[in-house]
């Protein structure tokens, strides 16, 4: 097949989502909406189907860690961390026993290779409403005291999920850089991107543009995931428009001139676009067959493409770029991913299957 261009997609997808709008997850009564934004060659363009509007807030889920791997190769290229560091080391003095074999280090939590289970054992999920927000620093030194930090074996040799690794490598960085997660991800990120509506605590007119998050069949409301010490996780609130700008630097990180850090602006926009390039070096072999992994980036290998996906109770996003292409897609959506068969990553998919000139797959509720 041709590949597709941007200014075709609203078309196209007016077509393929027709039936979805009237009865299926976009339909009037279900209170989802739905914001995309694509880019080919240059070309962009950002549009909404539902109860979403170009300008709405999403919560990203788990495409936070994509910041959380580009923080990490900001501070390396500054000079102030290492990939091989051992994760102990960024941590309070007297937390956790150095063991006696191969330790964590920052590099393992960045590519799902530390052998940490999905979650801390002593996280509450069972009595609170909204765990990751209950879950704070002296918690997971808590848990990292009892379990230590001795490197974890892969069950057959793969990368292993973990909310909790991230969640450690942001706590990590931020102590490292000796202020909170939200703010070095101002310094280092969104400020230096310009991305002024991705953020972790929303101000008053963004709070009144942040959608109501669905979970379920019955599309129920969901309560908004709120985090403290994992917040390198799944914390980061966003819009389509500043998402788009965040793939758009990643696909031409060469495009963004250093600039040198004055009064007031953030330090990291002297070193962004060195550090998006270390961030998209792929590290070790595949940890699943035809997927490497970069920093957080999961990298399809017949494809080319580089995606990565999220999900909260409420919500759920898909993001990818492909250098090669010249093209990159975000999809937000204000419903649980196990809704509707994983509609978010579908469309995705799908968007980025056309762009690539291969057969799509159907959108058909």
């Amino acid at each position: 097949m041709e590949p597709f261009g941007a200014a075709g997609v609203q078309a196209e997808l007016d077509r393929e989502l027709a039936e979805t709008l009237k009865s299926g997850v976009l339909a009037p009564f279900t209170g989802v909406g739905v914001s995309i934004g694509v880019v080919v060659q240059g070309v962009r363009r950002v549009f909404s189907y539902g109860a979403a509007k170009p300008e709405s807030i999403f919560e990203i889920g788990s495409t936070t860690k994509t910041f959380t791997g580009l923080m990490l190769a900001q501070l390396v290229t500054q000079g102030t961390a290492q990939l091989d560091e051992p994760v102990r080391e960024l941590l309070p003095p007297g937390t956790v026993a150095k063991p006696d074999g191969e330790e964590i280090t920052l590099l393992d939590l960045a590519t799902r290779r530390s052998g940490l289970p999905r979650f801390p054992a002593n996280m509450k999920f069972d009595v609170s409403e909204n765990p990751y927000a209950d879950y704070h620093a002296a918690d997971l030194y808590a848990f990292l005291g009892k379990n230590g930090v001795a490197k974890g074996k892969q069950e057959g040799g793969l990368a292993a999920y973990s909310d909790l690794g991230f969640g450690l490598l942001g706590q990590a960085l931020a102590n490292r850089a000796a202020m909170p997660y939200a703010a070095l991800l101002r310094e280092e990120i969104t400020g230096p991107l310009g991305l002024n509506d991705t953020a972790i605590s929303l101000s008053p007119s963004q709070q009144h543009r942040f959608l109501t998050g669905t979970n379920g069949a019955d599309h129920r409301p969901a309560h908004a995931l709120d985090f403290d010490a994992l917040a390198g996780a799944g914390a980061i609130r966003s819009t389509v428009g500043d998402m788009l700008t965040y793939l758009e630097a990643n696909l031409h990180p060469e495009s963004l001139k250093p600039v040198p850090a004055s009064a007031g602006a953030a330090t990291g926009g002297s070193t962004i676009g060195a550090a998006l390039t270390l961030s998209h070096q792929l590290q070790g072999a595949e940890i699943w067959p035809g997927m490497r992994i970069a920093l957080a980036w999961l990298y399809q290998t017949n494809t080319g493409n580089y995606w990565h996906n999220g999900a909260t109770a409420g919500f759920s996003s898909y993001v990818f770029f492909n250098p090669e292409g010249d093209y990159a897609g975000v999809v937000l959506l204000n419903a649980s991913a196990g809704v509707d068969d994983s509609f978010v990553d579908r469309l995705g998919q799908h968007i980025s299957q056309r762009f690539g000139g291969r057969p799509a797959i159907s959108l058909a509720p």
